[in-house]
């Protein structure tokens, strides 16, 4: 069982994504946290992100290690910790510019099938689960909130000015709902759930529900079958 889980950035998909994982009993896998951890190694091979042909020449040489225990996170390059670093400002400015160069997402994607391959269960998330890397998925969420919600929570946990993080969100947004290659959109078979007026128990707890109608549907039909 794969349950792909997309959306825009802010929404809070990493953390319940996480908890879900542990509720279920699944492995899980932050994608998000692969086109950061490939944005530092551009960073720290000198690269401009906005330089795609210069991105792409290095993309297969990324030594990227991630875990599947949504207990504990690990992010390595080249063998070092870089947990924390994949979320300084500096990375966030520059992601979505390295994201969206195809070598980069053909790499990626391969290394996400094989990671979920490991699994019998897993909880996947990022921008394009449900409709490229996974669009067979059992279950498939997009996860949204407001532009403002967002924001005011990017605020509250990592500080800074309100109107330049909505803008930034703002940005983001449209640079990886408009991408060429696999642009950020809601699979036509997903269930969108909007946490703007949730609680982070209730979002989890939605989902759980969800999930667990969507596995009782299908054990339901493989009977009849």
């Amino acid at each position: 069982m794969i349950v792909a889980m997309d959306g825009p950035s802010g929404t809070g998909k990493s953390t319940v994504s996480r908890r879900l994982a542990i509720r279920l009993g699944a492995g899980y896998l932050d994608t998000g946290a692969m086109y950061r951890a490939a944005t530092v190694w551009v960073l720290d091979s000198g690269i401009d992100p906005e330089n795609a042909a210069a991105v792409a020449a290095i993309a297969d040489a990324i030594p990227l290690e991630i875990g599947t225990d949504p207990a504990i996170e690990s992010v390595r390059l080249n063998g070092l910790d870089v947990g924390e670093r994949i979320r300084t400002r500096e990375v966030t400015a520059a992601v979505s510019a390295v994201s969206a160069v195809p070598r980069i997402r053909v790499i990626l994607v391969e290394q996400q099938r094989r990671a979920a391959a490991a699994h019998d269960h897993i909880v996947v998330e990022g921008r394009d689960i449900g409709t490229v890397v996974f669009p067979r998925a059992e279950i498939k969420i997009y996860l949204t909130a407001s532009a403002e919600v967002r924001a005011r929570r990017r605020v509250g946990q990592s500080g800074g000015d309100y109107a330049t993080t909505l803008a930034d969100i703002e940005r983001r947004d449209l640079r990886d709902s408009t991408r060429p290659n696999s642009p950020l959109r809601k699979a036509d078979d997903a269930i969108e759930v909007d946490t703007s007026d949730l609680g982070r128990d209730e979002v989890i707890d939605r989902l759980v529900g969800i999930v667990e109608e969507r596995m009782g549907a299908t054990e339901t039909r493989r009977t009849h079958e």
